[in-house]
């Protein structure tokens, strides 16, 4: 969007805005409208009128009251003049007060977030289970389209094919937006449970910008689970999510230096780690561990566990985290589960143990364009005192590396070894 010659420090005030209010304003629009497309343009229109307007006269007291209403007047709009358009929509509500509204989900107070209304829905069996994360991180997280490429490990290219082809299914099946009823929500969980952990990861590290961290997102992906928690308190895997992420957010203060430059694990002042999120955490692994077999989300706290109990790097427990990422690896087996049991073998065995699990992967599509891969062989390479190959590795990381941070990082390595050299 182009905010002309507005004011830097108003722009920002809009963007914040923006950030806070884009998923809520999308949602209801939808709940609305019914149509996807037509709640993503106007919920643009009404952005692009914010950026013209506020900078010039202040943000309003209410901000998404007046996003509301300016998308509500142009949807009505677009309606006016696009009769074939109002035509279409207004055969999908009768359609949908024929089939009638779903059973009320029996939880207390609903689902009291509109956006997770919709993370539910967007979970619709009918769409393969990539398209509608992919399709809920574009349109009610926030995300681009390149965010959630990366989250994905997919060209940008795949994945607007990607998004694309969610909305047309949505559109040609006419599938209802709704909340789906409290016997539908256990098969829709999955689905969502990726979403909100993908809107975290990227907070936790995000994949282009100046920014290693983009603690908003990480914060909010923390809220919305729980709601989830609160609302599904049965769901051990629920609990094992938000567990993971609060274990890893007690880091949150100490990933970055002054300047923001990345600071890697082993180098953590760990005093700063925040304890109360810690025990928090680790209450909700054992909550995610107790009465039934493990999923993934309750093994990867369980790892996150490990790091944040240990004092010092020397006193992690490598073997039991290897142990949990062979279970994690039976659970949901993947490259990048892979790659991380490699680097744990590797701190549990040495270097010479973890480089032949790595070069193992070399072939993995999903690895290529992923910057942790070349990362580890550059730092298991060294350590092996392999110069050359490593500083060929860490060629690679920078070319991949998506933030500043993370390229800074990888050109103070690269430099030191060619100094060495």
């Amino acid at each position: 969007m182009d905010v002309g010659e507005a004011d830097g420090a108003s722009v920002t005030s809009v963007e914040a805005v923006f950030r806070e209010e884009h998923g809520r304003l999308l949602a209801a629009l939808v709940r609305r409208f019914g149509d996807l497309d037509l709640a993503e343009e106007v919920a643009a229109d009404a952005i692009a009128a914010a950026l013209a307007r506020w900078p010039v006269r202040g943000v309003p007291p209410k901000p998404g009251a007046w996003l509301m209403t300016t998308a509500r007047r142009k949807a009505v709009d677009r309606l006016r003049r696009d009769r074939a358009y109002a035509a279409r929509l207004a055969l999908l509500q009768v359609e949908a007060d024929r089939a009638g509204p779903a059973p009320a989900a029996e939880v207390e107070g609903d689902l009291p977030d509109e956006r997770l209304q919709l993370f539910f829905t967007c979970a619709h069996p009918a769409l393969p289970a990539d398209d509608r994360t992919a399709l809920t991180l574009r349109c009610l997280a926030g995300l681009t389209t390149p965010e959630v490429a990366r989250a994905f490990l997919v060209p940008v290219e795949t994945m607007a094919k990607r998004i694309t082809r969610a909305k047309r299914k949505i559109r040609d099946a006419r599938i209802p937006f709704r909340v789906p009823a409290v016997d539908e929500l256990p098969e829709r969980l999955p689905g969502v449970l990726q979403v909100v952990y993908s809107v975290f990861t990227e907070g936790y590290a995000a994949s282009s910008g100046t920014r290693l961290q983009r603690l908003d997102l990480a914060e909010e992906a923390i809220r919305l689970a729980r709601i989830l928690r609160r609302l599904l308190a049965r769901e051990r895997e629920v609990a094992g999510l938000l567990g993971l992420m609060l274990l890893i957010h007690a880091r949150r203060a100490t990933r970055t230096g002054p300047d923001g430059e990345l600071v890697l694990l082993e180098e953590q002042d760990r005093t700063w780690w925040d304890r109360s999120m810690i025990e928090e955490g680790r209450g909700l692994v054992e909550v995610a561990l107790t009465g039934g077999p493990p999923g993934p989300y309750g093994v990867q706290a369980a790892i996150a566990a490990l790091h944040a109990e240990a004092a010092d790097p020397a006193g992690t427990d490598w073997p039991q985290i290897v142990a949990l990422y062979e279970i994690l690896l039976a659970l949901a087996p993947s490259p990048v589960v892979a790659l991380n049991r490699a680097v744990a073998v590797a701190m549990r065995d040495g270097p010479e143990a973890g480089l032949p699990l790595l070069d193992a992967l070399a072939g993995e599509p999903q690895l290529r364009t992923y910057y942790p891969y070349p990362a580890a062989r550059a730092d298991l390479l060294h350590r092996l005192g392999r110069v050359a190959e490593a500083a060929e590795a860490f060629r690679e990381a920078l070319a991949l590396a998506g933030t500043e941070p993370e390229r800074a990082h990888v050109r103070r390595r690269l430099d030191a070894i060619e100094r060495s050299g």
